[in-house]
């Protein structure tokens, strides 16, 4: 039977460093504290987002309505909700890619 002690250390120090990195929220689909940030920054460089997504789902409407009702624009709405589906999964941004600043 093989040793398994340095996989376990390995798994040990991933779990804490995923656990610091998330704070448990009350929302669970409130923005990310620094998802606020970046969207809140006048001059955040952004990206053309384009993907080929079910019409069914009505995705389009759907953001202008929520855009209509809320105020955020359309971009932001995607941004956040994208943003906190792919963390929630367990795909946050990688830290060392941008440093986020307050405005």
């Amino acid at each position: 039977m093989s040793d398994h002690t340095h996989h376990i250390r390995l798994l040990r120090s991933l779990a804490n460093a995923l656990e610091a990195q998330s704070n448990p929220v009350v929302d669970p689909f409130a923005p990310h504290p620094d998802t606020q940030i970046i969207i809140a920054t006048r001059h955040t460089s952004r990206g053309q987002l384009n993907y080929a997504v079910p019409e069914a789902l009505q995705l389009q409407r759907r953001v202008r309505r929520f855009n209509a009702d809320s105020g955020i624009p359309h971009g932001d709405i995607v941004a956040i909700a994208l943003d906190t589906f792919l963390r929630a999964k367990g795909y946050p941004p990688d830290p060392t890619s941008h440093k986020v600043e307050a405005p």
